[in-house]
């Protein structure tokens, strides 16, 4: 079959199924463990011969049925009708219940396809293939698109593991990771900065076998606590090309929060969860459940808060090498948020040499009205005076716009920002703006000037919004009604969250 067939039919089977009820989220999910059966079944067969062991159909306690089917591609693809649903529903949790990488890619795993005519015709779908020699682009390309048509569905809520991919790949171009280093993301969602960041190092590097070998295997670990999220993430990775089927699992599923587990990266790429505070959800006296502010209580925090964001700021920070690098989508609150807030700005501009600031526009989040920057800081040793000298702020929110559907941003919305970056020389900058040019969107401004504001706040901004001042700048209607549906949309996300906590008054 040919590239364009395989994924047109991949795709063509999405809709049928959604037309059936069946969401992108759950065809994604059956697709991962349909697919990961098939390529484990691959493998084992030559030329690659490996010995990867699954288990026997387990009894409702978990214990292994002795004379039971065992759990591969070869028993499942054999079923038919009711018994191929009993048989998918008993492995899936039979699947669940091992150790290692099998564990964690069908932690919860539920069989959301209950026409078993239309189960065996995805299964007819992936056996057709011989999915190790369809090539990585491919695979990743079918995959990452359920991924964003996943993110994009509002109902599945899966929008906030998502983070755009040409903002992604600006923030790998800047950093420009090299090979034989770390790279880490504490919140990795369904993986997009690993791939990004891979195809990077592999597009302007021409690799030794020891390079490849450790691009493969050692390069990339994160935490993922949302078990659904993390198997996604897990197959994106296999599906790249990434780890190994038989291997063990680079992604956590422990809250990377709780501890500092005491290992080092060289690289921290991220975009943590939305959501200012951090909680945990526990059983009241009533029996009802019910969310309580959670603040982590961390030696290595200059400050304890219940602010997600300030303490995953907080938290890569402690990862960092010294002299790694980070860079980090926070929203617009941490940057100007007092208390805890002005703490950590004041520590991070002391012991990390925070160079850059981008702002960005909103309309670019599939979370609705959300305002984020995206900061670049280095790991610093120990020192009396401040590491920043001065921090460069490039501004491409004021006057931009764009919507999920119509003014995408894209890779090349960013280049002017990247060309004013200079990854290849940091040191070697200039300024857009001046007296002269107003309108520059590229500024820098000295550690003293930062220390002197209110606060010590980051969020400074120079460009007139020119909708507030020239009607004939405005955008076109549609795009002023998205954002009008967009800012509707997220206050009353806000209206819910208050009514939540009323109700529980």
């Amino acid at each position: 079959m040919t590239e364009s067939a395989l994924i047109s039919k991949v795709w063509n089977f999405a809709n049928v199924l959604r037309d059936d009820g069946v969401g992108y989220g759950d065809y994604l999910e059956q697709i991962t463990y349909l697919l990961f059966l098939k390529m484990a079944d691959e493998m084992s067969k030559p030329p690659y011969s490996k010995n990867i062991q699954f288990p026997r159909i387990k009894d409702t306690e978990g214990k292994e049925i002795p004379d039971g089917d065992y759990c591969n591609w070869e028993t499942l693809s054999k079923k038919r009708g009711a018994e191929l649903e009993a048989y998918y529903a008993q492995m899936l949790r039979s699947l669940g219940t091992e150790r290692g990488i099998l564990g964690q890619i069908f932690t919860k795993s539920q069989n959301k396809i209950q026409d078993p005519a239309k189960l065996l015709r995805v299964i007819d779908m992936i056996a057709k293939e011989n999915w190790t020699l369809v090539g990585a682009d491919i695979k990743g390309d079918i995959y990452e698109g359920l991924l964003e048509k996943n993110a994009a569905d509002t109902k599945s809520g899966a929008g906030q593991y998502f983070t755009p991919r040409a903002l992604i790949r600006a923030m790998v171009e800047c950093l420009a990771p090299k090979p034989g280093k770390t790279i880490h993301d504490p919140s990795c969602g369904t993986g997009g900065f690993f791939l990004a960041a891979y195809d990077y190092i592999t597009s302007h590097h021409q690799l030794d076998r020891d390079q490849k070998h450790f691009l493969k295997n050692s390069t990339f670990s994160g935490n993922e606590i949302v078990a659904s999220t993390r198997r996604l993430c897990l197959m994106n990775m296999f599906l790249h090309s990434i780890g190994e089927i038989d291997g063990d699992t680079f992604i956590s599923p422990n809250d990377a929060l709780i501890a500092d587990e005491g290992f080092r990266v060289d690289y921290v790429l991220a975009n943590p969860p939305f959501g200012k505070k951090s909680s945990m959800t526990i059983t009241n006296e009533e029996g009802e459940q019910e969310k309580q502010d959670l603040s982590y209580n961390r030696q290595d925090f200059w400050a304890s808060t219940s602010n997600k964001q300030l303490n995953f700021l907080q938290h890569i920070r402690t990862l960092l090498k010294v002299n790694g690098e980070a860079a980090v989508v926070l929203p617009d609150n941490v940057l100007f948020e007092g208390g805890a807030g002005e703490t950590v700005r004041k520590e991070l501009l002391k012991t990390t040499e925070l160079h850059t600031i981008l702002r960005l526009p909103t309309g670019i989040f599939y979370a609705n009205g959300v305002k984020a920057n995206v900061l670049f800081f280095d790991n610093k040793p120990a020192s009396k005076e401040a590491w920043t000298k001065e921090v460069w702020i490039f501004d491409y929110r004021t006057n931009i716009h764009h919507t999920l559907k119509k003014g995408t941003m894209k890779l090349e919305d960013l280049e002017d920002f990247i060309k004013c970056y200079n990854p290849s020389n940091r040191n070697k900058r200039t300024e857009t703006y001046s007296d002269s040019s107003p309108d520059g969107r590229w500024r820098k401004f000295s550690y003293e000037e930062i220390i002197a504001r209110d606060k010590t706040n980051l969020d400074i901004f120079w460009l007139k919004d020119k909708s507030l001042a020239d009607l004939d700048n405005l955008p076109d209607p549609d795009v002023l009604a998205e954002e009008i549906i967009e800012d509707v949309e997220a206050a009353l996300d806000g209206f819910r969250g208050i009514m939540g906590i009323l109700n529980k008054a």
